[in-house]
């Protein structure tokens, strides 16, 4: 019963539903990716590598024959994620072109060289092989001091087209005035939940259930602003040709 219960209130984390409103103070921000990345899963077949896998929390989404986990290697990770490997944070420890699919999930933002990040991504995908990556645009500082970009639409698609990937698709996630409330929730985390788990569920409870409302209503009713979002979702292909610089723009971001 117990477990049945963790494994429900950690699916609200990922992929909230009605009760995610009231449970989840990452609402907004949870339910935008899940939706993105759920979609784009469905374009990627074959071996996925998941880097900065955490608990891997989108592992259900990939019709994966093979789904592998990596993550920096620290105590904290080796304890609590569900990685399979771990690294030092520059080279990936796999050969060549072992992977169909590269998936880094919020994880960009903590890289201080992407390039060279991109080019291990390029690596070990397969030609023709894909990179989906989430990218926060609008957010707080988090994994202090590990945090170190802001990517706006334009900016991401340029750092990975001059890797020498083609963007298939590119997306701005939870747009608008749910951005707005999303970020006054953020906020308000910093400043009210603290080390007690139960009264954190209550506060929770009492002060961002009532937020989430609103702000689901607000976003209903009000114009939407394509300029103001959280998140970044990029789906990528490696050309099955060598890298010759940046590629030729295929379509227009979502707006």
């Amino acid at each position: 019963m117990l477990s049945a219960a963790r494994r429900f209130y950690a699916k609200q984390g990922f992929d909230p539903g009605v009760c995610g409103l009231l449970l989840n103070p990452f609402y907004f921000a949870r339910k935008g990716l899940h939706r993105h990345i759920a979609a784009l899963a469905q374009e990627v077949r074959g071996s996925v590598l998941d880097v900065g896998c955490g608990t891997k929390p989108y592992r259900d989404l990939f019709s994966a024959e093979r789904y592998v986990g990596l993550e920096i290697d620290s105590e904290t990770a080796r304890r609590s994620s569900g990685a399979d490997f771990f690294y030092a944070g520059e080279h990936f420890p796999f050969p060549d072109a072992e992977f169909d699919t590269v998936l880094a999930n919020q994880v960009l933002e903590h890289v201080f060289n992407p390039g060279t990040f991109l080019d291990e991504a390029w690596r070990v995908l397969k030609p023709g092989g894909r990179l989906l990556l989430t990218v926060p645009f609008v957010w707080d500082e988090h994994e202090q001091p590990h945090d170190f970009a802001r990517y706006s639409s334009f900016g991401l698609r340029h750092l990975v087209e001059a890797a020498g990937f083609l963007v298939l698709e590119q997306h701005k996630s939870t747009r608008g005035i749910r951005a707005v409330f999303q970020i006054f929730e953020a906020y308000l985390y910093k400043s009210c939940i603290k080390g007690n788990p139960y009264l954190n569920a209550l506060t929770v409870l009492v002060l961002f259930a009532p937020v989430n409302l609103l702000g689901e209503f607000c976003g209903l009713v009000l114009p939407d602003n394509g300029d103001l979002y959280l998140d970044n979702v990029l789906l990528a292909q490696r050309p099955d040709e060598e890298k010759t610089g940046a590629c030729a723009d295929p379509g227009e971001i979502d707006r």
